[in-house]
């Protein structure tokens, strides 16, 4: 395969060897590209400082082949580098490291093109770069648009199962969504007045309406969001406990946990 030319965002690195390392980007035309930058860890390197997380960059990569896939990263320019900003600041740092990680997991497979995934997860960094809003809400607004931009955008207005129009307190993760009581099922999580409100205004971007919620209801929003991407990634983010999210409520990774571990003994029960 030829090289190709793309601009891509790093979602991670790691090292390899004495002075190559690995680069992971989310590019637009490509999707998903792992590939070795080799020697850029030399001081003598100029594409050392390109190639970290947070940066956007236009790379040419040559295509890996073999078992390992990696391809082979032969030119890096800076295009815009969030990281300096973001690293000042905790906050803005852990929520920046939530939306790295959830934009690679939501990537799916390599070479897949997900450009309007690379545009919500540039413009969240931007904003928490720039302190725009709260680092959180920034976060759960980024979890909820990327959901709704792979398929799987939670059901707020309606009953997910039977359709019944809203609102409903109850929202059943595994269904995805808000159900009423005649479909409500075990295990479901009840929402305080507004939370559901809440929800729906961070995915439409009406952040005037976000700004009125309660502590209370920001805490449980985020609780439901980043419960609901686990559920479906059928995995945790290991970036999402170091988001501070206040007390009074399981922490997201937790809630995710106990919904797959209810589903684990449905299944064996089937079985």
């Amino acid at each position: 395969m030829h090289p190709f030319t793309d601009t891509g965002l790093v979602v991670r690195t790691y090292d390899l060897g004495e002075a190559d390392r690995v680069v992971t980007l989310l590019t637009e035309q490509h999707g998903l590209v792992r590939a070795v930058a080799r020697a850029v860890r030399r001081t003598r390197s100029r594409m050392g400082a390109s190639l970290e997380p947070f940066a956007v960059v236009e790379v040419q990569i040559a295509p890996g082949r073999g078992r390992s896939g990696l391809g082979t990263v032969r030119q890096a320019s800076s295009r815009e580098s969030l990281a300096r900003p973001l690293v000042a600041d905790y906050p803005s740092y852990t929520s920046g490291c939530v939306v790295l990680e959830t934009a690679e997991r939501l990537a799916g497979e390599e070479g897949a093109p997900t450009p309007r995934l690379l545009g919500l997860a540039v413009g969240a960094l931007r904003s928490l770069a720039e302190q725009r809003r709260s680092p959180g809400l920034v976060a759960d607004a980024f979890l909820l648009r990327a959901m709704s931009a792979s398929g799987w955008e939670p059901v707020l207005d309606c009953c997910v199962r039977c359709g019944a129009v809203g609102p409903h307190r109850a929202f059943h993760v595994p269904s995805g969504g808000t159900v009423c009581v005649h479909c409500r099922p075990q295990g479901c999580a009840m929402l305080s007045p507004g939370v559901a409100e809440h929800l729906a205004a961070l995915m439409a971007g009406q952040w005037g309406a976000v700004a009125v919620s309660s502590p209370a209801v920001v805490r449980q929003a985020s609780g439901i969001a980043a419960a609901h991407l686990q559920w479906h990634l059928e995995r945790d983010l290991r970036s999402l406990p170091l988001v501070d999210r206040g007390v009074g409520h399981p922490a997201p990774h937790a809630i995710a946990r106990d919904h797959r571990e209810e589903s684990s003994a449905r299944t064996a029960q089937i079985s």
